[in-house]
């Protein structure tokens, strides 16, 4: 049962990948979000997991993904103590003790740009 389960994770941190990899360039998604587009409303702590462990491949822009008021929560698993927000600001975006400003023009969600029948139903 527990390799059922950490392939289950598995498809579902890949399907995770694949929407962050969408998130353009200046803007920012929240784990709910993600959560949300994929079915699983309940499930932001797991896209965090899952950004947790994309941190070894370099195109999956982890950066982009907040919290839902737009702290950037997920800073501690970078290298070094800024670089998430050395990364967003890179973008054009404004950080200030760790808050993205003008969240709600950053803010990107995938509802309302992709296909969730292509994430939902497909297992890659």
């Amino acid at each position: 049962m527990g390799e059922t389960r950490l392939i289950m994770a598995g498809d579902f941190f890949q399907k995770v990948f694949r929407v962050v990899r969408l998130i353009p360039e200046g803007r920012v998604t929240t784990y709910g979000h993600i959560a949300r587009f994929l079915g699983t409303g309940q499930s932001a702590r797991v896209v965090g997991y899952a950004m947790n462990a994309s941190h070894n491949d370099r195109t999956v822009p982890a950066h982009r993904v907040v919290n839902r008021v737009g702290l950037l929560t997920g800073k501690h698993f970078f290298d070094g103590t800024t670089l998430m927000r050395d990364l967003l600001e890179s973008e054009g975006i404004v950080v200030v003790e760790d808050t993205i400003q003008d969240f709600d023009q950053r803010i990107w969600d995938p509802i309302e740009h992709l296909n969730q029948e292509d994430y939902i139903t497909d297992s890659q």
